[in-house]
């Protein structure tokens, strides 16, 4: 269980490192079987291979719901100590997966990805009380690539239309006028070690720098949903082609599983 600290962290920052929840040889594993989908290797394919960079000479490999070719990630979006963590922190009983998604970036090659928030690019859910849980399979430092995180930008609304990436991979705002008075858009290099689980809000503004390093820098990123989560129709995504519920249900089905449930208070 989360300390009063550590929600409090979050709820003003909008992100929190949770620490290890991976050992050594499960980073290993897990990156061995990122290889292995890459590769081809599997009975059943992910929803999505392809690449995030920019072009191909600053690629960033991306593979969404690496779950569904590997039973070593549907263990892993399970793992106790982040599911329960979610569930403090979104005050819900119950969890989905909305989907998973392993980001690459190739040694002295990998391109940054630009500031964005999540949730405004997932526009056929609601309401915005995802978190994600982001576990690297290697340090991620700020030579390889690791996140950047603006302090408390989760309680400023959806400002992604708004949003932009300036000289030195600055976050920029197009229009101040939207923004709370006293916004500071400064934002903090977070750097986790393999293994440990960083937790961030889907408003959360953050962004990754190029991969400089002689290493890869990749990680598995898992987007848990709350129970009243509900399919809506304000965009497209690739998860939609999945989706069996009417518009305005709640999001559920095989597709997206649950992986946390509370258990019911024994009768006393």
């Amino acid at each position: 269980m989360l300390t009063d600290q550590q929600v409090r962290q979050f709820n003003e920052n909008g992100y929190l490192n949770i620490g290890r929840v991976v050992d050594d040889a499960g980073c290993e594993r897990l990156r061995g079987e990122m290889l292995r989908v890459v590769d081809g290797d599997y009975d059943r394919p992910p929803v999505q291979i392809s690449n995030l960079g920019r072009d191909e000479s600053a690629p960033v490999l991306q593979i969404v719901n690496i779950w569904q070719s590997s039973s070593a990630f549907v263990e892993h979006m399970a793992i106790p100590e982040i599911t329960e963590a979610v569930a403090q922190l979104s005050g819900g009983d119950l969890l989905r997966v909305w989907h998973d998604q392993v980001q690459s970036k190739p040694e002295k090659a990998g391109g940054p990805t630009t500031w964005h928030q999540d949730w405004p690019l997932w526009p056929i859910i609601e309401p915005a009380n995802l978190i994600s849980a982001w576990v690297p399979f290697q340090d991620a430092t700020i030579e390889n690539g690791c996140m950047w995180m603006v302090p408390g930008s989760h309680l400023w609304g959806d400002q992604q239309a708004y949003l932009d990436t300036g000289e030195h991979f600055q976050p920029m705002h197009n229009d101040p006028s939207r923004l709370p008075v006293g916004a500071c858009l400064e934002a903090v290099p977070v750097e986790v070690k393999k293994g440990e689980c960083h937790l961030h809000h889907c408003l959360t503004w953050h962004g990754s720098r190029a991969n400089r390093s002689d290493g890869i820098r990749s990680a598995i990123a898992v987007h848990y949903m709350p129970a009243d989560t509900r399919y809506v129709k304000r965009g497209t995504h690739v998860m939609e082609q999945f989706i069996e519920v009417e518009e305005g249900s709640i999001l559920s089905g095989a597709t997206f599983p649950i992986v946390y449930q509370r258990a019911a208070p024994t009768a006393q």
